[in-house]
């Protein structure tokens, strides 16, 4: 489940010891030449310890077998260990255990205005500055800092983007321009019919543009994207309202906002001071709202989107289109294979999770729909452990990137920032104890994931269910399909990919 960054370096090769391959020794790396021969050779060394292959042929060899067995029984002991606890309980050491640290202050004002102004230089950017991806900072706020680094804050600091969406101060003048009045109530309601939808249909197109897509990277493509769905989002906010837009179709606010449900760290008012929180991760996650239809499609299409881009490069899945893994024929070939993929991932994850959670309801003669509408929330820490450890290789590297095009987002020379001419290293990912540690750094963020999913699931049965023996029924089919999506993900992690 790793996406090793594009800026890999390939100029250093270091053979492992094939015997030491499954011996549970400590990794070795290995960057395989081109030729076929070589390929196979090193295949049948290590038929029972293979790890990884990243974008540029990056191989690490480990005792996976050993991971994939010590995760999955993580997963399934920590069910059988809350197994024993009533769920009301379990949901009330949750909530209280809390603790309130130091003050903080008020939140700093401008930041709204500051992100508008940032987005407007990277549209322009997109346009007139660089052609190169990785000098250009259109693609690597997108998809880096935005996609990939405020996710990761949002799961850590809470809900953070209402004070960093840089849509708002655009519909703030539109609405003075259009209305006379920033408080002008907007002129349409949202219609309920359409409810989340169309926040389910942007992620699965954001999802195919990132994934499927040839260049989801250049820049100019992605300037006139980023420019069209900031018209969306401005008109969308100016007619039916911000709270609305961003409730039913925005889709940064809509995961931004399932993802915060996670942050251990968050900040409370009290008695009109803020101060700050920590708490268990996930334990505002059982108490959330049950959510509509579409917004239990949306949360397992964010699970079942990162899970197909790390599917989508392995040698399993193009063997099987039918494409030859060590000669990979590019993105353009794949498109409707990927295409298909996708759909079918989406699919598939959708009704297994309908499967098992109607089946709970069966054997523990609860109703269906709440149990859908509710359980669905203990996918959220599963979805963001996904993203985090795909997505974590390639933050290290292009977030150096992204430091060093802001500092001159034209190409004209400028240092804005201090950091144009930054030297970035990669070196961490072709290093023996670097990339050993990023690896136990994914490893855990998926079971550890999949554990905090089993909790919040138990602590959601108690609001389903009756009694002891309903609740642990209720849950006991979506328990084993996590069990063997924790070994589906540390698979992933560890086979071979290509390109």
């Amino acid at each position: 489940m790793v996406r090793i960054g594009s800026a890999v370096s390939t100029t250093s090769r270091r053979l492992p010891d094939p015997a030491s391959a499954g011996s549970g020794r400590s990794p070795e790396l290995l960057y395989p030449p081109g030729r076929l021969a070589t390929v196979l050779l090193l295949l049948a060394a290590a038929p029972a310890a293979f790890a990884h292959a990243g974008e540029r042929g990056f191989v690490m060899l480990l005792p996976t077998g050993l991971f994939q067995a010590g995760g999955t029984a993580a997963v399934a002991a920590s069910f059988l260990a809350v197994a024993w606890l009533r769920a009301a309980s379990l949901l009330r050491g949750m909530e209280s255990a809390q603790w309130r640290c130091f003050p903080v202050p008020r939140r700093v004002r401008g930041t709204n205005a500051a992100a508008a102004t940032l987005l407007v230089v990277l549209i322009a950017a997109g346009f007139a500055g660089s052609r190169d991806p990785l000098a250009n900072p259109l693609p690597l706020a997108v998809w880096t800092l935005v996609w990939v680094g405020l996710a990761f804050a949002h799961a850590v600091f809470g809900y953070l983007w209402p004070h960093l969406d840089p849509w708002r101060p655009f519909a703030s003048l539109a609405r003075l321009a259009v209305f006379g009045s920033d408080e002008a109530p907007p002129p349409f309601s949202w219609p309920r019919m359409l409810s989340r939808w169309p926040a389910v249909a942007l992620l699965l197109l954001l999802a195919w543009f990132e994934l499927v897509y040839p260049a989801p990277r250049d820049p100019a493509v992605l300037a006139m994207a980023v420019a069209g769905y900031s018209v969306l989002t401005v008109t969308g906010m100016v007619l039916f309202g911000e709270g609305s837009w961003t409730r039913n179709v925005e889709v940064f606010s809509c995961f931004f906002r399932m993802v915060s449900g996670l942050a251990p760290i968050r900040i409370a008012d009290e008695n009109g001071a803020r101060r700050l929180v920590l708490a268990f991760p996930g334990s505002r996650l059982p108490a959330s709202d049950a959510l509509p239809a579409a917004g239990v499609v949306f949360v397992v299409i964010a699970l079942a989107t990162v899970s197909f881009d790390g599917l989508s490069r392995t040698f399993w899945w193009l063997d099987l289109g039918g494409f030859n893994p060590l000669e990979h024929p590019g993105r353009s070939a794949l498109v409707g294979w990927n295409t298909l993929g996708l759909a079918a991932a989406a699919a598939c994850l959708l009704a297994a999770f309908a499967i098992c959670t109607l089946a709970g309801a069966r054997w523990s003669g609860t109703p269906a729909a709440p149990a859908l509408r509710r359980f669905v929330v203990s996918i959220v820490p599963i979805a963001f452990g996904y993203h985090f450890a795909h997505y974590l290789p390639s933050f290290l590297v292009d977030a150096q990137y992204a430091l060093k095009a802001l500092s001159d987002p034209m190409g004209e020379g400028w240092n804005l920032l201090g950091a144009r001419e930054l030297h970035v290293t990669a070196s961490f990912l072709t290093h023996h104890a670097s990339v050993v540690a990023i690896w136990y750094a994914q490893v855990a963020a998926i079971v550890a994931a999949h554990v905090i999913a089993v909790v919040v699931l138990h602590a959601l049965a108690g609001g389903t269910a009756s009694g002891r023996r309903a609740q642990v029924l209720s849950q006991l089919p979506l328990t084993v399909l996590m069990i063997a999506y924790t070994l589906f993900g540390l698979w992933l992690l560890s086979t071979p990919v290509a390109a």
